[in-house]
């Protein structure tokens, strides 16, 4: 049932993003009355699941759930229908419209691709409000789980304030920022000071393969006790949170852990927190330093914020204030994306071992149906293809885009047998970074 529900998230949202962006290319090419052959979601390749005939162009659904694609007449692009292109230029293909229109044409489909974000985010901010919580209310500090983080000097209970002298605002932007700045100021014990991060910190988690980085502190909650658990008879019940350990304070997991270090092989008089009342049992803890429980923060903001660990802040918003707000965190999301693609294209980070491909984009859905999520994954995955539709790459919308740019600027258009060769020569290239990116998906699937 889980794979159903993230397949069908995946497929849902791809097949949404390549529908819009194809109608970007495909309204203002019938709006310039050029003609369109075929609309496809997904690729063709040898057969089609459904395909029909609409005026004078076919519309359908491949099998090979890749992309999709608009065939315009009279333009070289991976169908390299050279025989049309030999043929003399007919009114109605793309190479006998002013350049400007075959430029409208070919920016259609990324504007479509970032104006969606911008509607989506509109939606959300006025749908769902906005709860964050702001780095102010975070007075122990956070939870640093990654020995390379630590290592580079990044410590359990530090507060980062600011990125490369930028001030952080809220624990949403924390990750991400320290994962691509350089100079971190935190506040530890009261002090600042700043942690220089190594050019190939990103290199290092990915290496490292640990599957935690920066995180709140949470409560040590209990979410299941087995029957096998050699604390089963102690009283311990689901729902509890451990406050201390004979006389050691645990407000915290990182806390419950190394107070369980401390104090391994010996049985302790466990504090613990049930239905807001204090009360104290004995819990074994073995020789290598477990409860033999099965427990997760699983805490909500309304929870942290009962138990008085942390203060969040919710905001409404009318229909005419989202809008700002949603072309705001579009821009802010387009440039984030332009510094990990900047990352990813410097060698000296390693950042080019995270790419990832279909099953990366698969992975980041999760295994419950929620549509906040669902509209936050699809947004954030129309801007990554309208930048890379950017890219320079002549297979690509942003390869069409400047060949068009340089015959405007020098009045000399790009013969055919270029635009072929460079076509060629793109395809080569995207299918190399394909091939990449999914071959990093195979790599940790099998050795990671």
């Amino acid at each position: 049932m889980e794979f159903v529900i993230k397949i069908s998230q995946f497929l849902l949202s791809l097949s949404l993003l390549i529908i819009l962006h194809e109608l970007g290319h495909f309204i203002p090419a019938k709006a310039f009355k050029t003609r369109v052959e075929k609309f496809y979601l997904f690729f063709d390749v040898k057969f089609s699941l459904f395909k029909k005939k609409i005026g004078e162009t076919v519309y359908g659904i491949g099998w090979l759930p890749l992309g999709g694609y608009v065939k315009i007449a009279g333009m070289i692009d991976e169908s390299m229908d050279t025989e049309q292109m030999a043929k003399e230029p007919q009114p109605w293909e793309f190479r006998s419209k002013p350049a400007w229109q075959r430029l409208i044409i070919m920016l259609g489909g990324v504007t479509v691709n970032f104006l969606l974000a911008v509607f989506i985010y509109i939606g959300m901010t006025f749908y769902y409000g906005e709860t964050f919580l702001p780095i102010e209310n975070i007075k122990d500090g956070l939870f640093i789980e990654s020995t390379v983080a630590n290592k580079a000097g990044l410590l359990t209970g530090d507060n980062i304030i600011a990125v490369d002298g930028d001030k952080i605002e809220t624990f949403s932007e924390v990750s991400e920022k320290v994962l691509f700045g350089r100079e971190i100021t935190i506040e530890r014990d009261g002090q600042q000071s700043t942690v220089t991060m190594p050019e190939d910190f990103l290199a290092q988690l990915i290496d490292s393969k640990e599957k935690s980085f920066i995180n709140l502190r949470m409560p040590f909650a209990i979410v299941q006790v087995p029957d096998t658990s050699y604390n089963k008879a102690s009283g311990i019940k689901a729902g509890d949170i451990i406050l201390g350990l004979n006389d050691y304070n645990t407000r915290y997991i990182d806390q419950v852990k190394e107070g369980l270090e401390k104090f391994k092989g010996q049985t302790v008089s466990a504090t613990v927190l049930r239905d807001n009342n204090e009360t104290v049992i004995p819990l074994k803890i073995s020789e290598d330093g477990k409860l033999g429980l099965v427990y997760a923060n699983g805490s909500t903001p309304e929870t942290l914020e009962a138990l008085d660990y942390y203060k969040f802040k919710n905001k409404t918003y009318g229909f005419f204030e989202s809008i700002p707000i949603g072309i705001k965190k579009t821009g802010d999301k387009i440039s984030s994306y332009i510094t990990q693609f900047k990352a990813i294209f410097t060698p000296s980070t390693g950042a080019y071992k995270g790419v990832g491909g279909f099953k990366a984009i698969y992975d980041i859905f999760p295994s419950f149906w929620n549509w906040e999520v669902f509209w936050n994954i699809t947004a954030f995955l129309s801007i990554m293809l309208g930048v890379l539709n950017l890219l320079p790459i002549p297979a690509l919308d942003g390869g069409h885009v400047m060949f068009l740019l340089y015959e405007m600027v020098s009045g000399r258009k790009p013969g055919d047998k270029f635009m072929e060769y460079a076509q060629m020569v793109g395809f080569i290239l995207l299918i190399a970074l394909v091939l990449f990116a999914n071959g990093n998906d195979i790599f940790k699937a099998v050795f990671d």
